[in-house]
């Protein structure tokens, strides 16, 4: 059975809005995702300004480093007392 004009008229339109909303939604995507990046490169920047030794390890090494730190006593008090920011989502 063959569409009418104004059928196929509907359908492109529907298609058209279709591809607006995956652009749209790529888009957004790629911009959270550099500002995910953009965070965590000022955060490691931030880490090795203040711990210069970091430098020098690995991710795993980095990690392990910051367990323990984060162990010391009085950190988790620090920790609480730092000022909180929301992510955006």
């Amino acid at each position: 059975m063959d569409k009418t004009p104004e059928e196929q008229k509907i359908e492109k339109e529907i298609s058209q809005y279709q591809n607006r909303q995956k652009i749209l939604l790529n888009k957004k995507r790629t911009e959270e995702h550099r500002a995910r990046t953009h965070r965590l490169i000022g955060c490691g920047a931030i880490l090795e300004a203040v711990f210069p030794a970091v430098v020098g390890m690995e991710g795993g090494e980095v990690e392990a480093f910051l367990i323990a730190f984060s162990r010391l006593p009085g950190s988790a008090e620090l920790a609480g007392k730092a000022p909180k920011h929301e992510v955006a989502e």
